[in-house]
């Protein structure tokens, strides 16, 4: 269908040369996307656009979340059988991940970082498993060196997950400076709810109110528009910014 000259298939090239260019993409993609624009965009979408987008990410969490819900320790009872039973290395990285989903961040860290001393040493995504576990039981300066070696090695992967991350590491690390840069730049890169709220709840934590009531403003504004499904997925998140939000008007007042 031609639009002003131009074939559909071009402006959708376009759209994904864009992405590409602002999400920090292999120049090799723009000569895919150039030279074969609708075979080019089909392989782009299911590679790296889809991968990345708040669509597939808001599935996967709906589905965790109805699963945890049904039944919220099944995951973990079967990733300790399934370990104790056949103590391998695909296993204990389940045992951490479902570790790490029920809000046991210290041993899941620890499965981790034994994952990483064997042949899954360079595993990047483990590395990131591993990054997020270490934030969480705050061990923040290894998580910090895990998430930087991830950039240096694939600035591609999971970059809004990894810059988020970094940013998040930097503030528990106390190194304020290097957390409103990296949430700057997750903000101007991605700027996903997540991004938002948790450079929310960072500002309202350091007294940064002027930050906080900026965020929090367009934070009201996409809420407004969710549905409960929505609401469900962000429950934790938003109830977390809420009372960042309250602990700083107590501390204000």
């Amino acid at each position: 269908m031609p639009f002003l000259g131009i074939g559909l298939h071009v402006l959708v090239a376009l759209f994904f040369a864009v992405h590409a260019i602002r999400s920090g993409q292999q120049i090799y993609w723009l000569l895919i996307l150039f030279s074969f624009p609708l075979l080019g965009s089909v392989v782009y979408f299911f590679a790296i656009y889809m991968p990345n987008s708040r669509l597939e990410f808001g599935a996967r969490k709906a589905v965790a979340v109805a699963a945890k819900t049904l039944d919220p320790t099944r995951e973990l009872r079967e990733a300790r059988n399934a370990f104790e039973y056949t103590p391998t290395a695909q296993n204990q990285m389940r045992l951490a991940l479902a570790l790490l989903e029920a809000g046991n961040a210290e041993e899941a860290a620890t499965n981790y970082e034994a994952c990483l001393k064997g042949l899954f040493a360079t595993d990047l995504e483990i590395k990131y498993c591993a990054a997020r576990a270490l934030t969480e039981s705050g061990r923040h300066a290894t998580a910090i060196s895990h998430l930087e070696d991830i950039r240096n090695k694939d600035n591609n992967f999971r970059p809004a997950q990894v810059s988020l991350l970094l940013a998040r590491a930097f503030a528990g690390a106390g190194r304020n400076a290097d957390a409103t840069s990296e949430f700057e730049l997750a903000m101007s890169r991605f700027g996903t709810f997540e991004i938002q709220a948790e450079y929310a709840i960072w500002a309202y934590s350091t007294g940064d109110q002027a930050t906080a009531k900026k965020l929090q403003a367009d934070i009201d504004q996409t809420m407004k528009r969710w549905n409960r499904h929505t609401k469900d997925i962000n429950q934790s998140l938003v109830r977390r910014l809420n009372m960042a939000k309250g602990q700083s008007q107590s501390s204000t007042t």
